[in-house]
């Protein structure tokens, strides 16, 4: 439950029996009041009364009579039930793919609510102890080549501070399901028992290409995409696969292996001067596009010093964007095209994307 009201300094007297208050007292103090707590009937006295604001009468409280007209007669009362047994819940939330201005609404209330935060690199959503109060924040991000804390050990931690009763919420970069290992996470969560909620988050496969104005699907140029881990080389018939199909290809994950990506690409029969593009630091003030081809791409991008995080984009939709008419080299043969595409290029800078163009 989250308290939407604000009751900044609003002096809140929590009533009930000792282990049943507990996530009580944490919502009201995430909403802002001040909260003391009376754990048995002559803790209810006059005096911790009359300083009340606000009753609040938790489970079996409900029928201690004498603390319940003491506090009738000084300050509005509500009743809530005991909280169920001892079991925690888990609940993943997509932190999309940079900004808290990306993040849902539904993200956001999690974390307002969450005992404790497992929180990743790429989920940067600002200052996560202040979107939840009070929470136990842990940092379990992994970086290129380097996993601070397995896989393996994450859902343990995961799973035993839920067993405990505690709302556990994995917060992570982009979308859960989404090359986020959240169906791992899922897994392990169901098989302890424990109740799963997943909250959606902004993909960076669509939404990084997007803040550079490329689109992955345009009328008449893309009808499909997909996106692929460059985690790991592509295997010749995966290339042969994404060449076949045609469409725009997103690859996540990629830069360390962008030179045997885009050569298994060209192996495969797609033509080299396909448009291609290096989508770095997606929505944060230093974002920039690199533009190229895919034969050309990864000199580009190794000239520039491009570095994960970044989004490649493969495909004829990197031509729809303002960045591909910038790209150096460009040929000005469509003047209109050219004046649109500038215009297009204000209007980004405008909704303040940093759009600096190496090709």
């Amino acid at each position: 439950m989250l308290i939407e009201t604000d009751l900044e300094g609003l002096s809140v007297l929590v009533v009930g029996p000792p282990g049943l208050t507990t996530a009580c007292v944490r919502r009201y103090e995430r909403a802002g009041a001040v909260v003391s707590v009376a754990a048995r009937p002559r803790d209810v006295t006059r005096e911790r009364c009359e300083g009340a604001r606000l009753g609040v009468l938790v489970g079996p409280a409900a029928t201690w009579t004498e603390a319940r007209a003491a506090l009738v007669g000084c300050c509005p009362v509500v009743t809530e039930p005991a909280p169920d047994a001892p079991r925690g819940r888990v609940v993943l939330v997509g932190a999309g793919p940079g900004g808290l201005e990306l993040m849902t609404l539904a993200g956001i209330r999690a974390l307002a609510d969450a005992d404790v935060v497992l929180t990743d690199r790429l989920a940067e959503v600002g200052d996560v102890a202040a979107l939840a109060p009070g929470a136990e924040v842990v940092d379990v991000g992994k970086r290129p080549g380097h996993h601070a804390v397995p896989q393996g050990d994450i859902e343990r931690l995961l799973v035993d501070r839920a067993l405990t009763g505690l709302t556990v919420v994995r917060l992570k970069g982009g979308d859960p399901y989404v090359f986020g290992r959240g169906g791992e996470e899922v897994a392990a969560a169901v098989e302890a028992g424990l109740p799963v909620t997943v909250v959606p988050g902004v993909s960076s496969a669509v939404g990084v290409p997007g803040s550079a104005g490329i689109p992955v699907t345009h009328r008449g140029v893309s009808h499909a995409f997909t996106v692929v881990s460059g985690h790991v080389p592509l295997e010749p018939p995966q290339a042969r696969a994404l060449a076949g199909l045609g469409g725009t290809v997103v690859i996540l994950m990629g830069m360390h292996n962008l030179v045997p990506l885009t050569t298994a690409l060209l192996g495969a029969g797609m033509p080299g001067d396909t448009p291609a593009a290096v989508v770095e630091r997606g929505f944060t003030p230093d974002q920039r596009s690199i533009v190229g081809t895919l034969a050309t791409l990864s000199d580009a991008a190794a000239r520039a010093g491009a570095a994960s995080p970044a989004v490649v984009v493969v495909g004829e939709v990197v031509r729809q964007s303002a960045v591909w008419a910038r790209r150096q080299g460009a040929v000005p043969a469509d003047a209109a095209r050219s004046a649109e595409l500038a215009d297009l290029a204000d209007l980004v800078g405008v909704a303040g994307l940093a759009l600096d163009v190496v090709a």
